[in-house]
């Protein structure tokens, strides 16, 4: 089925509270962006478990802990710099911070009035940003789990957020076809991009901090744009449906999306060619991330599963099965070390109320 957006539609989708169902109803047919979700009560149940799993890299991958939230699907979620902690947040709003080794949960975050998207650490960790229905972003402090800034001049739904590498801007896209950048400092905007009846899906900083990429619904691409400027640099087209997340790896060399064509795409960041298309899910691709030392991409899918490729060859290294709904997130735990050994903990969010957490224990 094919459906022809005008602005005047994109307006009615993401313009008043009527949209919530309708664009639920849409994405049944696979039509839309769904970022909000019916409500269930709120009421956590965490539990641990350990199963025998894969061979991610060199090493024996497995299950060490499935948390399960039972206030609905997983909606966000990120890990913190030093690798400790997991951010995320369900259906019942509130955002809760847990250890990553154990799963014990450290405090809940509560302040938002709608779906919490999208969530970030500050590159210290000392931070959070939160970007929701409610079309403002919380900034988080997390050693009192007090929120200390609301960013507000979004007019519509929030659906991601970004730290710059200095940690001094914060990147964040909405239904209403805006990129805003706000300094972090002062909580003021300090530009706005507009885009052209279009919805953007993810942005993401370069590690320099010059470039932002978004992903966006409408038109199928990629778009880098100058942070300094705010102008459009370059226009990445090769996908036959909506990006849904974009992320560049910490050498600044590649751009890895993923998008509804339930493909991943390799890009050149510096000549915006596409280097690899990554095929092998079987159905939307929703996110994507790239390991720290720049060897390893994972992406979650419709489908159930999450994959770990190569960067370097585009090869599907390992499946991951577990998840009995869509998977809507992944994190990769930051290494200390560049090789595929460090690369060692992978987080899944699910639409199943779970998050996974899957461990590869070195083999010597």
């Amino acid at each position: 089925m094919s459906v022809k957006m005008t602005c005047s539609k994109i307006k009615l989708l993401t313009g008043n509270t009527f949209s919530k169902l309708f664009l639920w109803k849409l994405a049944v047919l696979g039509f839309g962006g769904v970022w909000y979700l019916p409500s269930s009560p709120a009421l956590t149940n965490l539990s641990s478990r350990t199963d025998k799993g894969l061979d991610l890299l060199s090493g024996n991958v497995s299950l060490s802990q499935t948390l399960t939230e039972k206030s609905g699907a997983i909606l966000a979620l990120a890990i913190s710099p030093d690798g400790n902690s997991i951010a995320s947040v369900s259906e019942e709003k509130n955002i809760k911070l847990r250890k990553l080794e154990t799963g014990e949960e450290v405090v809940t975050l509560k302040g938002h009035s709608d779906w919490v998207n999208s969530l970030a650490f500050s590159p210290d960790g000392k931070f959070l940003a939160s970007g929701s229905g409610d079309k403002t972003i919380k900034i988080w402090d997390l050693e009192t789990g007090k929120e200390v800034k609301t960013l507000s001049g979004h007019s519509a739904s929030v659906v991601s957020v970004s730290f710059s590498p200095d940690g001094k801007r914060v990147a964040s896209s909405s239904w209403d076809q805006t990129i805003k950048i706000w300094n972090f400092s002062t909580g003021s905007e300090i530009r706005t991009m507009k885009q052209h009846c279009d919805i953007v899906n993810s942005v993401s900083f370069s590690p320099d901090g010059k470039t932002l990429a978004s992903a966006h619904h409408f038109n199928n691409s990629i778009k880098l744009w100058d942070i300094g400027t705010g102008k459009e640099k370059m226009t990445l087209r090769g996908h036959h449906a909506p990006v849904t997340s974009v992320t560049i790896s910490a050498d600044g060399r590649k751009l890895v999306s993923g998008s509804w064509d339930k493909t991943i795409k390799i890009w050149d960041l510096k000549t915006g060619k596409n280097i690899n298309t990554l095929s092998g899910h079987h159905n939307k691709v929703n996110s994507v991330a790239i390991s720290s030392d720049n060897k390893v991409i994972v992406s979650g899918s419709w489908d159930k599963s999450v994959k770990v490729w190569n960067l370097d060859t585009g090869e599907n290294i390992r499946t991951l099965t577990g998840h009995r709904r869509k998977v809507w997130s992944v994190a990769i735990k930051p290494s200390s070390t560049f090789s595929f050994e460090s690369t060692d903990t992978i987080v899944s969010g699910s639409y199943d109320h779970t998050i996974k957490v899957w461990q590869s224990n070195q083999v010597n």
